[in-house]
C-alpha cells in the first residue's frame, strides 16, 4: 500500500475536512512545502494542494497530498499571464467545498491575493503568514520576522502550526517523496547496470542545469568536473532538461541522463547516488527529500541559511558575500558573474570526496 493510501485511510476517518495548502512557485519550494503537507494530512480528511505549473509534479510527490490543482498565479510566476475574469472564474469555481486553507509564501511574495480568491470560493478558515494588514481576509495571520534566516521548510511549517496542525508522532519534519518511487533499471541499466535494488552510492549525480542564470555554474566547468571526479574514480551520471547542455557536461566521461526522466524517476535515480552535485535548483530539494548528501554550488541572490538543502550532508560552494548577495536576481547583476566562476572543478572534486568517505 502506498504513503498516500495509508494516509488517506487514516486521515478521513475523523479529520477536519478538506484543507488546501497553496504553494504557487517552483518545484524546490514546493518540496520544500512537504513538512508542513504532512501536518496538514495528519489531521485533514482530504488534502488538496494548489501547485503552479512548475510545482506540480513535485506537489504530486509528496506524503500526504490527495489532490493537486494547477493554476498560474499572476502575481507569483515568472511570466505571469494578465489578470482576466475567466482566469479567476475557472479557479474560484475549482476551489469550491475547500473546507480551509493554509497558504504558504515566500518571504517575497503575499499571500492576500490567494486570500481574497479562497474567500470568493467559500473557503471558512485561511491561515498565512502576513507582515500587512490582511482585514477579513485571514482568520489566522501569522506574524514572521523576516529579517531572520531560518530554512525556508522549517518557516513552512510553521505556518501549519500556527493554524493548529502538527506533525504526527515520529515524524523528524525531513523532506521526504511518496514510495515507492519508480524502478529505473530501464533508464540506468544499460548504462551503469543500476536497477532498482541497487545499493546507495553507485555513481556521483551531477546536474548543471538550474531556473536562473544567476544561479548557474558555467557548463565548461560542469564537464571539467565530470572528467575529474571519473579520475578520481567515480561513475558519474549527468541528469537534467536541457539535451544539449546535458549531452556537453557528459561527454564521453558520463552517462547522459538528460530530458528522459519524469521527477519521480529523476527522484529514484538521486537516490541511489553517493553525492548530487547542483546549484540552487529543484534536485538539490528532491536530493534532501530521499537522503543524497548535496555539494551545492549556491549563488547568494538568495539566502543559503533559508535555502540551501535542508537536513542532509552538504557542502555549500560559492562566494556567500558577492556582490549579489540578497539581490534575487534571475540573471546575475555583476560581470563576470564572481559568486559561482570563482569556484573550481578541483574543490568539486574535494567536496566529492569530503561527502563520500
Amino acid at each position: 500500500m502506498s504513503d498516500r493510501t495509508l494516509r488517506s485511510a487514516a486521515g478521513k476517518a475523523g479529520g477536519r475536512g478538506r484543507v488546501l495548502v497553496a504553494r504557487l512557485d517552483d518545484a524546490g519550494d514546493v518540496l520544500l512545502a512537504g513538512p508542513a503537507v504532512r501536518a496538514v494530512a495528519a489531521q485533514a480528511g482530504e488534502v488538496v494542494f494548489l501547485a503552479g505549473p512548475n510545482g506540480r509534479a513535485a506537489a504530486e510527490l509528496l506524503p500526504g497530498v490527495d489532490r493537486v490543482v494547477t493554476w498560474r498565479a499572476p502575481w507569483i510566476d515568472h511570466t505571469p499571464p494578465p489578470v482576466t475574469r475567466e482566469q479567476v472564474d475557472d479557479l474560484v469555481g475549482r476551489l469550491r467545498g475547500i473546507d480551509e486553507a493554509v497558504i504558504l509564501t515566500s518571504f517575497h511574495q503575499s499571500a492576500l491575493p490567494l486570500a481574497l480568491l479562497l474567500r470568493l470560493a467559500g473557503v471558512g478558515r485561511i491561515s498565512a503568514i502576513s507582515n500587512d494588514y490582511p482585514g477579513s481576509l485571514l482568520d489566522v495571520r501569522h506574524r514572521w520576522d523576516e529579517s531572520v534566516d531560518v530554512p525556508e521548510a522549517e518557516r513552512m511549517l510553521a505556518v501549519a502550526r500556527a493554524a493548529g496542525f502538527e506533525l504526527p508522532p515520529g515524524d523528524d519534519g525531513k523532506l521526504a517523496v511518496q514510495r515507492p518511487l519508480p524502478d529505473i533499471e530501464e533508464i540506468t541499466g544499460h548504462l551503469l547496470g543500476v536497477g532498482a535494488d541497487a545499493d546507495k552510492g553507485t555513481y556521483v549525480v551531477v546536474h548543471p542545469g538550474t531556473s536562473a542564470p544567476a544561479r548557474t555554474w558555467p557548463a565548461e566547468r560542469h564537464r571539467q568536473a565530470v572528467r575529474e571526479l571519473v579520475e578520481d574514480g567515480h561513475r558519474v551520471v549527468v541528469t537534467g532538461t536541457e539535451r544539449d547542455l546535458t549531452a556537453y557536461v557528459a561527454g564521453d566521461d558520463a552517462a547522459d541522463l538528460g530530458g528522459v526522466t519524469t521527477l519521480a524517476e529523476l527522484a529514484a535515480v538521486i537516490e541511489h547516488a553517493s553525492v548530487l552535485v547542483a546549484g540552487n535548483t529543484g534536485p538539490a530539494h528532491l536530493a534532501a527529500a530521499v537522503g543524497t548528501p548535496v555539494v551545492s554550488l549556491f549563488a547568494p541572490v538568495v539566502p543559503a541559511a533559508r535555502w540551501a538543502p535542508h537536513g542532509v550532508p552538504t557542502v555549500l560552494l560559492g562566494d556567500q558575500q558577492a556582490p549579489c548577495r540578497d539581490s534575487r536576481a534571475r540573471t546575475c547583476p555583476v560581470p563576470g558573474h564572481p559568486c559561482l566562476s570563482q569556484v573550481t572543478s578541483e574543490q568539486v572534486v574535494k567536496a566529492v570526496r569530503e561527502l563520500t568517505q
